[in-house]
C-alpha cells in the first residue's frame, strides 16, 4: 500500500497544460511541477511562454513551450504531436485555455458567441481526442482535467455580468466532462473539472473592477477571492493517484459561493 505522498508523486509523469503561460495555467503547472511532472505549456504567445517557462525553471521544475492558437482545428494536430516529441507521453491533459466576452444576449455578436464557443468548448474536445488517441487509451491510463466555471453551474444575475456564451460553455464543458468520463473509464482514464470562482487574472481584470473586488469577496462565505494557490491542491488530487477513484465529477474552488447562490 502506498504512502499518501506516494499518491500525491509525480516523479516521472509528465503534462501538457493549455492556456499555461499565465494566470490559473500557470498555477496548476506549478503545483504539478513542484510535485515532480515533466510539464510542456502551450498559449497563443511565444513570449508569455519563455516568461512562464523561465518563471517554472527557477523554481526546479522542468518545463517547455509550444506556441499554439488551440481554437484553430488546424493547431491541435502538430501540438500534440510536438508535446509527444518532447515528453514520450503525456499522462495529464489540463484542458485550461479559456475566452470570454461580454455583452447583452440581444446584441451579442455571433462571433464573439464563436470565438467563445470555439476555445472554450470544441478546443477542449479536439485536443482530448487528440491526447486520448495518441497517449492515453493506447497505454490505458490518463489524467484529464478540464477547466470549467462555476459560471457553467448557474445563469447570472440581473445586475451581474452579462456573459451569455461564457456562461453556456462552461455548463458544456461539465457536461463533456462526465460524459468522457463515462466513455473513457474502460481505458484507465479519469476526466474531471474544477470550476473555480472569482481569481485575479487577466480574462477577470474588467469584471473585477466593474463589480469591486470586495464586492465580490463579500458574496462567498468564506469574504474572499480565489488567489495564486488556492487551485493547487484541487488540480494536484485529479492529475494524482490519490483521484484513481474519481471521475467525472466537478468540485468548485469558490469560497463557496455556488453552496449558497
Amino acid at each position: 500500500m502506498r504512502t499518501i505522498k506516494e499518491l500525491f508523486d509525480l516523479k516521472g509523469k509528465t503534462a501538457l497544460v493549455t492556456g499555461g503561460s499565465r494566470g490559473l495555467g500557470l498555477q496548476i503547472a506549478e503545483a504539478l511541477g513542484e510535485a515532480g511532472a515533466k510539464l510542456v505549456l502551450s498559449s497563443r504567445k511565444q513570449a508569455d511562454l519563455d516568461e512562464a517557462v523561465a518563471h517554472l525553471k527557477s523554481r526546479g521544475i522542468e518545463a517547455s513551450a509550444i506556441a499554439a492558437d488551440v481554437s484553430q482545428e488546424s493547431a491541435i494536430e502538430p501540438l500534440v504531436a510536438e508535446a509527444m516529441k518532447r515528453l514520450g507521453q503525456i499522462d495529464i491533459l489540463i484542458n485550461n485555455a479559456g475566452a470570454t466576452w461580454g455583452a447583452p444576449a440581444e446584441e451579442y455578436p455571433l462571433e464573439a458567441w464563436d470565438k467563445v464557443m470555439n476555445l472554450n468548448v470544441r478546443s477542449i474536445f479536439l485536443l482530448s481526442q487528440a491526447v486520448g488517441k495518441a497517449s492515453m487509451i493506447p497505454r490505458k491510463y490518463g489524467r484529464i482535467i478540464n477547466i470549467a466555471s462555476i459560471a457553467g453551474l448557474s445563469g447570472n444575475g440581473p445586475n451581474s455580468m452579462k456573459t451569455v456564451a461564457y456562461n453556456t460553455s462552461k455548463a458544456a464543458v461539465i457536461n463533456f466532462t462526465r460524459t468522457l468520463a463515462g466513455e473513457w473509464g474502460r481505458y484507465g482514464i479519469t476526466v474531471n473539472a474544477l470550476a473555480p470562482g472569482f481569481f485575479p487574472s487577466k480574462m477577470t481584470k474588467g469584471v473585477l473592477e466593474n463589480l469591486g473586488e470586495d464586492n465580490l469577496a463579500k458574496r462567498a462565505p468564506l469574504q474572499r477571492i480565489g488567489d495564486d494557490e488556492d487551485l493547487k491542491g484541487a488540480a494536484l488530487l485529479f492529475a494524482t493517484d490519490a483521484s484513481k477513484h474519481i471521475t467525472g465529477q466537478v468540485l468548485a474552488v469558490d469560497g463557496g459561493v455556488s453552496a449558497v447562490h
